[in-house]
This record gives structure tokens, sequence and C-alpha cells, in this order.
């Protein structure tokens, strides 16, 4: 079951669902997912990373970040120790919608700024590669989601195998990229 919400919170969280929505509605017609897919992974999302920074013990000294698509959590990040990272695990997989949890969290020390700043620019990288994929009809590059993390770019969407191929073949080819993790799901 999910964990009790305060008004306070479920207004902050209302406002931002509906902030998300509007920034949302001009990139929907690209995406794969539904409308209230997206939504309710925008809602899951915000949701998982309130509970998790709710856990004076997860938040303190930890950097956990959380991506959802579809329903399925990619967990990423550093924690002092591998509870801390199963404790993450299970408040992400108490949620009504969670269909799968990739837990890919790190035990080490946390990373500081710089390395935050590298893995965006690295993001930014192979989401710009990615604009050269030609010849897979209706490819679209805004389907895939890249997140990084310590060099590891993680994929995710919903796109055929051929996509996947391509999209991998280009992320690895982006200069300072350590390993690409793939949490694709397949059309076909």
């Amino acid at each position: 079951s999910s964990p009790t919400i305060e008004p306070e919170s479920r207004m902050t969280r209302i406002a931002a669902i509906l902030l998300a929505a509007a920034t949302l509605a001009g990139c929907i017609f690209h995406d794969r997912r539904s409308f209230g897919s997206v939504i309710d992974d925008q809602n899951l999302e915000l949701s998982i990373i309130d509970s998790i920074n709710r856990d004076k013990e997860l938040a303190l000294k930890n950097h956990v970040e959380v991506v959802v698509y579809n329903g399925v959590v990619l967990l990423i990040g550093r924690t002092s120790t591998a509870e801390l990272s199963a404790r993450a695990e299970q408040v992400a997989m108490g949620y009504q919608g969670v269909r799968r949890v990739v837990n890919e969290i790190e035990v080490g020390p946390r990373i500081d700024v710089g390395d935050t700043t590298s893995d965006k620019v690295l993001s930014t990288w192979v989401k710009t590669g990615l604009a050269d994929i030609v010849g897979i009809k209706g490819f679209d590059p805004t389907r895939v989601n890249v997140t990084t993390e310590a060099g590891v770019v993680y994929l995710m969407g919903l796109v055929t195998q051929e996509e996947a191929e391509r999209v991998v073949e280009i992320a690895r080819a982006t200069p300072g990229v350590q390993r690409v993790v793939r949490v694709f799901e397949y059309t076909d």
C-alpha cells in the first residue's frame, strides 16, 4: 500500500503534475506511451523521490535518483551500504502502478558535483547522437530516455529491437561513456 500523503504534500504534488502535464503536452504526440501513462510515470517518480527523501538515513550522505518509464522504475546513484540500496528498492516497489524495479544503485561514496555535471553532458551528447539515426522508419529519438550516472548510460523507452541496437551503438560510441545499460521494453 502507498504511504499516507499529507494535504500540503498532496497539493504540491498536484501542482507538479499539472506543470508536468502542460510541459509534456507538446511532446506526447511523439511518445509511444498514452498520455495517462506519461502522467502516471511522473506521479510515481515524484512519489518515490518524496518517500526516499523523507527517509533521513537514505537522504543523508547518499545519492539516489529515480527515473520512471512505462511503470518501470530505474534506481541509480550511490548509497553507503547494500541495505540502504535495498531499502530504496523496497520503497519503489511499494507503489501501485510499479511494474518492475531495476536497481542499479552502487554501494560507495557519494559522487561529487563535477561528476554530475559530466554525466549531464554525456547524456546530452548521446541524445544529440540519436538525431543522426536514419533509415529506421518511424524512429523518433525523443522516445528514448537517456540518463547517465558516473559515466554509465541508462537507456529506457518503448522501442523496436532494431531501434534499440542503433541507440546502444550510438551510446557506446559516445566519448566518455563507460558502459551502457538497456532498460528498454520492446514493441516487437
